[in-house]
């Protein structure tokens, strides 16, 4: 406006002085002629004052429409791995779930899952040193830590099948590991061990309270837990999937030749199992 307001002044005082060596007629075709440069000029500021604005506009536009569209992508790509995540932890469900029926059907043969309690169960003597499996229960502020293997009891290749209440505990600790309460499931499947060590669930038990040490990262845990499995029921079905555990949590360790070694002595001992099948996938891969 200070530029506009400049130049019409200029103009018309060079209008008047004009006029002043001229005559009328001449004068006021000189100011028409000055007026409409003024027009154009004035025009001219305007076109150039909105190509300014339309511009700062469409950049600002611009950045607002690239945001968005990134906004939009990382949105998608976290539904995407949202929804991954999700599939995943069914998958490890289901397995488990899946991994704990079949081996429970091969311990107890004839035997429902949920058999109803007998008149007269049997009551099994209970040897102290059965106890040596049982992990320490768990504290907000300590982790629950593996027995050492060394301590471990002498091997049980006799075992009952389950009663109802022996079902009932072993189920509760279950659903505690599927739940994510890994701490709650290896207090839990401690205790059972503790009170049933030669009931036909007890080795699976053994199982799960080294697959929760795993799931918790503690992998030296994990392998001496499964390693006191092996040594206390050796005949057990669930040996070869102790076995795979370990490799797995020894792997995690990044000891590579001691996973491999594992590996190598499963597929050796136990080639027809399951686990025996996927140790073999695994080793392709080291």
């Amino acid at each position: 406006m200070l530029i506009r307001t400049f130049f019409l002044l200029l103009l018309m005082g060079s209008s008047v002085s004009y006029a002043g060596f001229f005559g009328d007629d001449k004068a006021r075709e000189q100011i028409s002629v000055l007026q409409n440069q003024v027009k154009e000029m004035e025009e001219r500021i305007a076109k150039m004052e909105e190509a300014l604005k339309s511009q700062a506009l469409l950049e600002l536009y611009s950045q607002v429409e690239t945001m968005g569209m990134e906004f939009g992508r990382m949105r998608g790509q976290l539904e995407v791995l949202s929804n991954d995540s999700t599939i995943l932890q069914k998958r490890q469900r289901d397995f488990y779930i899946d991994l704990d029926t079949r081996l429970r059907k091969i311990e107890q043969p004839g035997v429902a899952i949920l058999p109803v309690l007998p008149e007269e169960p049997k009551q099994l003597a209970v040897p102290a040193e059965s106890a040596a499996i049982k992990p320490k229960a768990s504290t907000p502020e300590t982790t629950p830590q593996a027995v050492n293997p060394a301590s471990a009891a002498s091997p049980i290749t006799e075992l009952v099948p389950a009663d109802a209440i022996e079902n009932s505990a072993y189920d509760a600790a279950y659903d505690s590991f599927l739940n994510g309460d890994y701490a709650g499931a290896i207090t839990q499947f401690g205790s059972f061990l503790h009170s049933h060590p030669q009931s036909s669930l007890a080795p699976g038990a053994a199982y799960w309270v080294g697959n929760a040490h795993y799931a918790m990262r503690n992998f030296q845990d994990a392998i001496d837990t499964q390693n006191q499995l092996i040594a206390i029921y050796p005949d057990s079905p669930k040996v070869p999937d102790a076995l795979l555990n370990i490799a797995s949590s020894q792997q995690e360790m990044n000891d590579k030749k001691a996973a491999k070694q594992t590996l190598e002595d499963l597929i050796t001992r136990y080639p027809f199992s399951d686990a025996a099948d996927k140790a073999k996938q695994r080793l392709a891969s080291l």
